[in-house]
């Protein structure tokens, strides 16, 4: 009897566990469906249309610049993100100062009813003063083409439209004066001068993309 009665008390932390691990998994396996990009690959999707937060259309090939183009997987309020944001008027400047262009993409399609929706978006970029364009990724077909996995996910092309650098901004999400690497400043700066950009990839760290699952 108190064996039986047992049995029935741990049943339904049972059916929970599984059910926990069986989205775990679904989770996963969304994520490991897009295989990021591989340095030397060409910027995907170039030719789509995004909506911009001033209600203006681009395309990543028409926001390309002389030596390139840097493009950055974001969003509003993941915890990465604004410990990171910081970072986003440097990665401006730098940008400017070497003839590349830029594009801000968020592609969090399950948040588009909070956090993400574009009206948030709008907001954020005013509040944020971004001085390129924040675009709208509607159901993550961007995010699924480079195979982003994080906000933020960084990726830079060269001049032939061709990836010579994926991964994080720099080392130190928390702080920017602790930064020991500055990943992206050092690629852009090897990338402009000539050099080989070494490291090529670094582990991107962030929020998962909330990305459309049809």
């Amino acid at each position: 009897m108190k064996k039986t009665l047992l049995i029935l008390l741990c049943f339904p932390f049972f059916l929970f566990a599984q059910d926990s691990q069986k989205r775990m998994k679904k989770k996963l396996d969304n994520q490991s469906k897009y295989q990021t990009i591989n340095i030397k690959d060409k910027i995907p999707s170039i030719e789509t249309e995004l909506k911009s937060v001033k209600e203006t259309w681009f395309s990543l090939e028409s926001m390309k610049a002389q030596n390139g183009l840097i493009v950055i997987f974001t969003c509003n309020t993941c915890p990465f993100v604004v410990m990171w944001e910081d970072r986003y008027e440097l990665i401006e400047k730098l940008a400017k100062e070497n003839n590349l262009g830029l594009a801000y993409v968020n592609s969090n399609y399950k948040k588009r009813d909070g956090d993400d929706s574009f009206e948030e978006m709008k907001k954020h970029a005013k509040k944020m003063q971004y001085s390129y364009p924040y675009l709208l990724d509607e159901k993550s077909k961007l995010a699924n083409a480079f195979g982003a996995k994080t906000t933020p996910h960084v990726f830079l092309f060269n001049s032939a439209d061709e990836l010579v650098y994926k991964g994080s901004i720099d080392d130190n999400h928390k702080d920017i004066n602790q930064v020991k690497k500055f990943y992206l400043k050092d690629a852009i700066k090897q990338l402009t001068t000539g050099k080989r950009v070494f490291p090529s990839e670094t582990e991107p760290v962030g929020c998962s993309i909330k990305r459309y699952n049809p």
